[in-house]
């Protein structure tokens, strides 16, 4: 028997078939002149547009350097004003301290000290004032929780329920900004007695 003999045309590889395009992939055709000028016109409008953004982008980020080194500028300069108004008030202390330790008449001295160092809270006192710290004045006004900080109650007939008896620390102002609230205590009430 003879067997069959494979056809010798068709053993060689098959060639690949190709694959059928997806559906949303566009088939390219042939491009004109036109489209082609076109497209050369986008391409450059958006290497233009892509420089400046970058350039932008690099302006921005040297505004926000030169702005926050400016802010720190600013804040030394302050900073360097308010510190040479107060080296007068320094120094005046330190003359107080010096004649406090060279005092030969104690009670003469002891009052021209107590002046002297009257006069130096005043200087500061002025120069705090100058920059913009206000004092918060409590006693007698109604409690405020926005000013002050209450630190205990007291019964009291003398004082209205909710005004301020006593202030124990000053609190102080930064123009309108509160830097530290008024420690105070507040008046309440008495506890009306039971009933026998």
């Amino acid at each position: 028997m003879k067997k069959a003999e494979p056809d010798k045309k068709n053993s060689g590889p098959r060639p690949a078939a190709t694959p059928p395009a997806p559906a949303d992939v566009p088939v390219v055709a042939e491009l004109t002149p036109e489209q082609i000028e076109e497209l050369k016109t986008r391409a450059a409008k958006a290497d233009e547009y892509w420089d400046r953004l970058l350039r932008t982008a690099a302006d921005f980020e040297n505004y926000k350097k030169r702005a926050a080194r400016e802010r720190i500028e600013v804040a030394q300069s302050t900073a360097a004003a308010l510190l040479q108004k107060l080296l007068p008030v320094l120094d005046h202390f330190e003359m107080a301290q010096t004649a406090a330790q060279t005092t030969s008449a104690p009670q003469s001295n002891l009052e021209s000290l107590q002046a002297g160092i009257a006069m130096i809270q005043q200087q500061l006192k002025g120069v705090l004032a100058e920059a913009g710290l206000e004092e918060i004045d409590a006693a007698g006004k109604p409690f405020d929780p926005m000013l002050h900080e209450a630190v205990s109650q007291m019964e009291t007939n003398d004082v209205p329920e909710g005004h301020v008896i006593q202030q124990i620390r000053k609190g102080y102002k930064l123009r309108d900004r509160l830097l530290r609230p008024a420690a105070v205590v507040v008046a309440k009430k008495p506890a009306s007695p039971p009933a026998a």
